[in-house]
């Protein structure tokens, strides 16, 4: 039986709505609906990972690219600083099982 979809999934299929900021062959970017900065984006790989906790050795390069695509966010949306956020478990705040970067930017 194939495991369902998570929302973040959804969205990478497109089909759910969201409002993408950015967009290449490895991840995506989109708006936080509930955001806690006034800039907070969330930076989500196409591949389906749950959680940091199930990172393998191979997702080295990809993560690195997560990093740096919520570098260049921050710097294109001109934040004078920003925070760089992996929530990890139910107990560390994260909500929606597919690994994601929360990018929070302050102006």
């Amino acid at each position: 039986m194939a495991q369902e979809k998570t929302l973040f999934q959804k969205i990478i299929d497109k089909e759910i709505p969201a409002e993408f900021v950015f967009e290449d062959e490895k991840c995506i970017a989109i708006k936080d609906i509930y955001p806690k900065a006034p800039v907070h984006f969330l930076v989500i790989p196409r591949k389906p990972i749950p959680s940091i906790e199930d990172l393998e050795e191979s997702d080295k390069d990809l993560v690195a690219h997560l990093i740096f695509v919520g570098k260049q966010l921050a710097k294109s949306y001109k934040c004078a600083g920003y925070r760089l956020q992996f929530n990890v478990g139910e107990k560390g705040g994260q909500v929606i099982f597919h690994l994601h970067l929360h990018m929070m930017g302050w102006l």
